[in-house]
């Protein structure tokens, strides 16, 4: 390796030991992570100011029938536009004082040492992101994720107005508090198109319960992949109910999986920034970084009860 100032034991131990599994450990660590990763729903790209997802919202006008020399229409008509999402950062800091090296001495003893720190790391990842893409994006620098994906008229999303728009908005059940499997069967309809309905549902552990107790035994099978990675889940009408501790407390969500995309700078996807030491302090200091955004484009085949109790 070329000589680096930055670069020290704890960096080559790091490197060496976890940087490779960075990414994986933090994907596995909820259900929405994992389903986005297994589902090749996680994309890395290389350019853009930002994320800019095309869009098709409109048939052609000039279509119709026609009988021997009809005139025929040939005017134009507007069928596409774009949604645009900001890029988003985030980090985790990884900090050993000198005091831990010194103590923990031996190559064995500080490799289990910075091992468990850069696991606490990729916790503190896992939480921010996992909370982040249930939320609507208000938080200063966060990602906007399913609230503002789904959410009715009154809102913008991606750049564009779903007051304006019909066909840009979710489909949104603010008043169901009991849920049931006749609920459930209400809100998959209202996301269903022919044969394009929901891929996979996410709440939280109470109405998976009630899920679960409404069921008949027979019906309660698992999706094997989801529960390979070691999620419990059970399946309604064939796709795969999971729970999401990072998931509000009144929401139910239903997915169309095929719409929606995890983007991620590949110079940033999870990268590791090596230890270094600071000219002020007697401490090694070292960083993950994540930068992206989370983009849909089709909210209209996406659901979410958020009034259940």
């Amino acid at each position: 390796m070329p000589p680096n100032p930055n670069y020290n034991e704890l960096s080559a131990i790091t490197e060496k030991y976890f940087v490779p599994k960075l990414v994986d450990n933090v994907f596995a660590s909820n259900a929405l992570f994992q389903r986005i990763k297994k589902g090749k729903m996680y994309e890395l790209v290389t350019s853009g100011r930002s994320a800019v997802v095309p869009l098709a919202y409109a048939t052609t006008s000039a279509a119709g029938r026609f009988s021997g020399s009809d005139v025929l229409d040939t005017s134009s008509n507007e069928q596409f536009t774009a949604a645009e999402f900001n890029w988003k950062q985030y980090y985790a800091n990884i900090t050993v004082t000198r005091a831990d090296e010194i103590v923990n001495s031996g190559k064995h003893a500080i490799v289990n040492f910075v091992k468990s720190k850069v696991q606490i790391a990729e916790k503190t990842l896992s939480d921010l992101l996992g909370t982040d893409l249930f939320g609507t994006g208000s938080v200063a620098n966060s990602i906007v994720g399913l609230e503002a994906m789904i959410a009715g008229s009154g809102t913008t999303y991606g750049g564009i107005s779903k007051t304006a728009y019909s066909w840009w908005r979710g489909q949104t059940d603010a008043v169901t508090a009991a849920l049931t499997l006749a609920a459930m069967r209400s809100l998959t309809g209202d996301c269903t198109i022919d044969s394009d309905k929901p891929s996979m549902y996410v709440t939280i552990q109470d109405f998976y319960d009630d899920l679960v107790n409404q069921m008949q035994p027979m019906q309660r099978f698992q999706d094997k992949e989801t529960a390979s990675a070691g999620f419990t889940n059970i399946l309604y009408e064939g796709k795969p109910v999971v729970v999401d501790s990072h998931c509000g407390s009144s929401d139910l969500f239903a997915l169309n999986e095929k719409y929606i995309s995890l983007l991620a700078q590949k110079a940033e996807n999870f990268r590791f920034e090596p230890f270094i030491k600071p000219t002020n302090q007697n401490i090694s200091v070292a960083k993950i970084y994540w930068m992206g955004a989370l983009t849909c484009s089709n909210p209209r085949m996406q659901g979410w009860m958020s009034n259940l109790s």
